[in-house]
């Protein structure tokens, strides 16, 4: 405990000297002007100092070893959560006997496949029915050729006798 607060007093020092050195340069930029410029000149004067000791204060603050061990820290608790909050969820999932996300991402890649594998069946029935017709693809769906299979099949003669078609 007593390591973490000479810790935390030790950055926020550091952190108090990176400022302090801000506004003395702020100070300094601010009256070294000459008294015979312009106040428009001082003014720009003044910006450019503020702008440049402010980048040069946040530069050294973000490439300070403190800084960057407090983030390189940070980023490894962030990672280790998201591991133990995924743990945890796949524990819950599998508890409650619910399907998991590679569960569910396995079983829409074999419907997938599974229909990839029934359309190729399908178009190459359709390329073997064809030939045996000897007919050209129309390019017609397959429900309008059953269609009008069926309504050419339901204007043939029929015999009265039995009522099966007449073979000629």
């Amino acid at each position: 405990m007593n390591d973490d607060f000479s810790k935390g007093a030790e950055q926020i020092a550091a952190f108090q000297k990176i400022w302090t050195e801000s506004i003395t340069q702020l100070m300094q930029t601010a009256f070294t002007s000459t008294p015979n410029s312009a106040p428009p000149e001082v003014l720009r004067q003044m910006r450019g100092g503020i702008l440049k000791s402010l980048a040069q204060s946040w530069d050294e603050f973000l490439r300070s070893p403190q800084f960057l061990d407090v983030m390189r820290q940070w980023m490894d608790s962030t990672i280790s959560f998201r591991k133990m909050s995924n743990e945890w969820m796949a524990r819950v999932r599998n508890d409650l006997q619910a399907p998991s996300r590679d569960d569910i991402d396995t079983i829409m890649l074999s419907v997938r496949h599974m229909e990839q594998r029934l359309l190729d069946r399908v178009e190459d029935l359709s390329k073997r029915i064809e030939s045996l017709n000897g007919k050209p693809d129309s390019g017609e769906p397959i429900r309008k050729k059953v269609a009008s299979n069926q309504r050419r099949k339901s204007r043939r003669p029929t015999s009265p006798r039995n009522g099966k078609m007449k073979t000629t």
